[in-house]
């Protein structure tokens, strides 16, 4: 292994993936303290850690490493995973809305659409707890712009992905623009994912809100229509289905692609990664602990451990993501160097921008659009 250089294209941001919990100085600000330091840790018993299904199964997934890994660090403790309802975070909404109490520590793999919807639903700040930066010593690793705007703490990041484009350049040239997407040379060429249904998907609508705005985005889209986008529901069977199947030549995916294609053998030909715009839109996960937490003493070691240099180089090449900490705190191989590509360009929309807005958005998109 060599440690790679990682060109930091996100914007500018906090200094720390935990939002307000510390000044760059150090010193706590006035909103946010999280759970107190106990006098004697509570190490033993059963952290139960609710995740997305590619996380635990499938080829080679990051979570039995990290079980595995995290176990053997705290002998006393389980790592039990579970895997995410189809409901996605809204399972948990409904609970919460119910009165039921929540039996998961840890929620690892949010986002921050996924933060949206809990204070859009819910009442602001709940579910999860605000997070003590002071328990959480490698959270000052976190690399500048991964702040994933939580006002209230709750969330820190884990690692980063860029929704691009990924075509065959056998069939197509590179499209520059958005707009190249609507012109007779793209007819009928490019699969997209369910807004509704599906995190690529959204992040793709996203990403056209930000560049034709909340008044523009579906006229662009009716565009798409008329060219011919298809829109699948999940990313899964618009990938290793219909694209992969060669149904058509161009599809919404990661700038990670061509990790996962040379690593399997592909013909790389069929992994060109496209930067509309000169631009990827930035999807970073994160981890929080729920309020409910039986383990919280072993959540936030979890949370700790997630950042470390082995974890993070581990989740970064299973799951062919970024790592969330800055380069010195990270080696990846050669390989993940090579084929990883990094936009010149992040975008993204926050969380401010996204509070009250993101519902009205997807439904009026899905109104026209999730069912062709």
């Amino acid at each position: 292994m060599r440690r790679r250089t990682f060109v930091g294209a996100i914007g500018s941001g906090a200094a720390l993936g935990l939002a307000g919990c510390l000044t760059q100085d150090g010193d706590e600000s006035d909103d946010s303290n999280g759970d107190p330091e106990p006098e004697e840790l509570d190490l033993e018993g059963t952290l139960e850690v609710v995740t997305y299904e590619s996380m635990i199964d499938g080829d080679n997934p990051a979570g039995p490493w990290l079980k595995e890994a995290f176990e053997e660090e705290y002998p006393d403790a389980e790592l039990e995973w579970v895997q995410l309802p189809d409901q996605g975070i809204g399972h948990y909404i409904n609970q919460a809305q119910g009165g039921q109490e929540i039996d998961a520590d840890v929620y690892f793999g949010l986002n921050i659409d996924d933060l949206v919807s809990v204070d859009d639903n819910l009442e602001e700040g709940g579910l999860f707890r605000g997070l003590n930066a002071d328990r959480i010593e490698r959270s000052s690793r976190i690399r500048d712009g991964l702040d994933m705007g939580d006002p209230h703490d709750r969330v820190l990041a884990y690692d980063t992905g860029y929704i691009s484009l990924v075509f065959d350049e056998t069939e197509v040239d590179e499209p520059e623009t958005f707009e190249d997407l609507t012109e007779a040379a793209y007819e009928d060429a490019l699969i997209a994912q369910n807004a509704q249904t599906s995190d690529p998907g959204q992040a793709f609508l996203l990403w056209t809100i930000d560049a034709f705005g909340e008044d523009g985005y579906l006229d662009y889209w009716r565009d798409l229509r008329e060219n011919g986008v298809r829109a699948i529901e999940d990313w899964s069977e618009s990938y290793y289905g219909a694209y992969m199947n060669e149904e058509r030549p161009m599809v919404v995916s990661y700038s990670t692609d061509q990790v996962f294609a040379s690593a399997e053998g592909n013909d790389l030909s069929r992994h060109q990664i496209g930067f509309l715009n000169d631009q990827g839109y930035a999807n970073p996960e994160g981890m929080a602990i729920f309020e409910d937490a039986d383990s919280v003493d072993l959540a936030y070691e979890f949370l700790d451990f997630v950042l470390s240099n082995d974890a993070q180089a581990e989740i970064a090449e299973r799951n062919v993501q970024f790592p969330a900490v800055e380069d010195e705190y990270v080696d990846l191989d050669d390989e993940f160097d090579q084929y990883a590509h990094v936009p010149p360009e992040a975008v993204t929309v926050g969380y401010d921008d996204l509070r009250g807005n993101l519902d009205e958005w997807v439904d009026d998109w899905a109104r026209e659009f999730a069912s062709q």
